[in-house]
C-alpha cells in the first residue's frame, strides 16, 4: 500500500493519529491548571518566613527536576495505586479499584509542572516592585483584591515567556503516557508502525503534528505576550 492510503486510506491509521492527537492535546491542556497553578502557590510558600515550609518546598523542587520525568510518571502511578489498594482494605471495599492511565499521566505531570513553574513564578514574584502591594494597600484593597487585581497582572507578563516554554516541555513531555497504554499520539504511531512495519512513515507523521502544535503554540505565545506587554514601553 501507499504512504497516502497507510494514512488516510478507507482502512488507514490517520483516524487513530488523530485520536492519539486529541489525547496528547487533552493530557497537556488539563494538566496546566494543576501544573501551572500548583507552582505558582509553591512560589509563594518559597518566599515563606517559616523555615520549615521554606526546605520542604525547595527539597520537593530539587526532588522532581533531578530526576528524570519517566520515573516521576512511574512513582506517581504505582504509588497511587498502591495508596488507592491500601484504602480500599482499609475501608473494606468490595473489588478492585484501578487508577486510570490517563489520571496518573495528569498527576505525574502536574507534579513535575509544578516543580518547573515554581521556579518561574518565584523569579515573577521577585521582580514585582514592592510599592505594587502597599500602594494598593493604601487604597484600600484587601489582600485578595490586591493580587488579583494588581499583582497577577503583572506576574503573568513577567512569567509568560517562561511559562511558554514549559508549556513545550510539557507537550512533548505527554509522549512518555504511551508507556502507561494511554492511546495518546506516540503510542499511536506505535501501533500503526507495528502493524504495517513503516515506522519511518508513522514516526514522521507523529512528529510532524508535534511540530504543528509546537508551532501553533509558539503563536499563540507571541500573541499573550504582544498583548500583557501593551502599554509597556
Amino acid at each position: 500500500m501507499s504512504s497516502f492510503s497507510l494514512l488516510f486510506g478507507p482502512n488507514g491509521w490517520g483516524g487513530l493519529l488523530l485520536e492519539g492527537a486529541v489525547v496528547t492535546i487533552l493530557l497537556a491542556v488539563t494538566t496546566v491548571p494543576f501544573g501551572f497553578g500548583g507552582g505558582l502557590a509553591l512560589a509563594v510558600l518559597k518566599l515563606s518566613p517559616n523555615r520549615v515550609v521554606r526546605t520542604f518546598c525547595d527539597a520537593y523542587t530539587t526532588f522532581f527536576r533531578g530526576i528524570p520525568d519517566l520515573l516521576s510518571l512511574f512513582i506517581v502511578y504505582f504509588g497511587l495505586q498502591a495508596l488507592v489498594d491500601r484504602l480500599s482494605k482499609v475501608l473494606q471495599l468490595d473489588g478492585h479499584l484501578e487508577l486510570s492511565a490517563f489520571v496518573a499521566g495528569v498527576i505525574a505531570l502536574s507534579v513535575v509542572m509544578t516543580a518547573y513553574s515554581s521556579e518561574v513564578w518565584i523569579a515573577a514574584l521577585k521582580a514585582v516592585p514592592s510599592g505594587q502591594s502597599e500602594a494598593a494597600k493604601s487604597l484600600g484593597l484587601d489582600p485578595r483584591r490586591t493580587f488579583l487585581l494588581v499583582l497577577m497582572p503583572q506576574l503573568l507578563r513577567i512569567a509568560l515567556p517562561g511559562l511558554g516554554n514549559i508549556w513545550m516541555v510539557l507537550l512533548k513531555d505527554t509522549s512518555l503516557i504511551s508507556t502507561l497504554a494511554v492511546m495518546d499520539l506516540l503510542r499511536a504511531a506505535k501501533e500503526a508502525a507495528d502493524n504495517t512495519t513503516r515506522p519511518i512513515l508513522f514516526y514522521s507523521a507523529a512528529a510532524a503534528v508535534y511540530l504543528v502544535f509546537s508551532i501553533a503554540s509558539g503563536i499563540v505565545q507571541g500573541k499573550l505576550e504582544q498583548r500583557a506587554n501593551r502599554g509597556y514601553a
